[in-house]
């Protein structure tokens, strides 16, 4: 019995030499037709990493030839198998526009957007590709509306208008926290527009609001009783919006604050002008 499993691994041994020695033969000294085929076949086995070195050798040689069609949408789905989203969307994206007929085209704009959309950095770093992943899956979207990829890639769209969402919401949270309180304001008021019907839109108002409170607070005499009044105006838009808020009772007590200090800074003022 170990005589048979030493001459197996001897036949699978020297199987593995042969085929690597082979695929070597071809990369390096083949003709192109030998690598065309070669490539076919590492491909179709799921051997992607070897079959995107053949397909790199022949681009060139294929580039005005039918098998360029199928070449480049190999190399595509070799990459985006590869988990190397960056070159996967960049050859779907070459594939898409040079072979918009293709039976392979809706396939290879879905592959294209979901590339865009695999290599997206968290939020916190630059969103080129989030962007691009976007303009894809929308054209995607409106190009195919009746794929079965499209409740997909409505997912992955939603799920990315989230992300950027999310961004904009931090940015402006990071002035409250830092207690930049009039940049904070002003972050709030632009991500409302920018994002309607935003799932942050609460959490927006809420520390729109906690950021006019402390500026009017902690305001100069000068500035205080419209910087109060304004809080005040922002709490009301907050219980408007969000009559149910479990945020409404903590924000009812310091708009009474608000209040309280509005009559007082009012009388002050009364008292200096008098005394003028």
């Amino acid at each position: 019995m170990q005589k048979f499993k030493n001459l197996a691994f001897v036949l699978v041994t020297v199987v593995l030499m042969t085929s690597c020695s082979e695929y070597q033969t071809v990369l390096n000294k083949g003709l192109n037709a030998d690598r065309y085929k070669l490539a076919v076949e590492m491909y179709e086995k799921k051997e992607y990493k070897k079959a995107i070195t053949l397909f790199e050798k022949i681009m060139g040689p294929y580039a005005n030839k039918p098998q360029m069609e199928r070449i480049q949408f190999m190399i595509s789905d070799s990459y985006y198998q590869t988990e190397n989203y960056s070159m996967a969307s960049y050859y779907f994206t070459r594939f898409i526009t040079n072979y918009p007929q293709s039976t392979k085209v809706q396939e290879a704009a879905y592959l294209s957007a979901k590339s865009y959309y695999l290599s997206a950095p968290v939020y916190s770093r630059d969103q080129e590709d989030t962007y691009k992943a976007l303009s894809a899956y929308q054209n995607f979207i409106d190009a195919y509306p009746n794929s079965e990829l499209i409740e997909e890639a409505n997912k992955d769209y939603n799920e990315l208008i989230r992300k950027l969402e999310f961004k904009d919401f931090e940015v402006a949270r990071q002035y409250y926290h830092t207690e930049n309180y009039n940049a904070a304001i002003q972050a709030f008021e632009n991500f409302n527009e920018d994002h309607l019907g935003s799932i942050y839109k609460e959490d927006a108002l809420y520390y729109s609001f906690k950021s006019a409170y402390q500026l009017g607070m902690k305001s100069i005499l000068s500035k205080k009783v419209d910087r109060l009044d304004n809080a005040i105006l922002s709490f009301k838009k907050f219980e408007k919006t969000f009559p149910e808020s479990d945020k409404l009772k903590e924000l009812s007590q310091m708009e009474a604050r608000l209040q309280e200090e509005l009559t007082k800074t009012k009388e002050l003022l009364a008292t200096i002008s008098e005394n003028n």
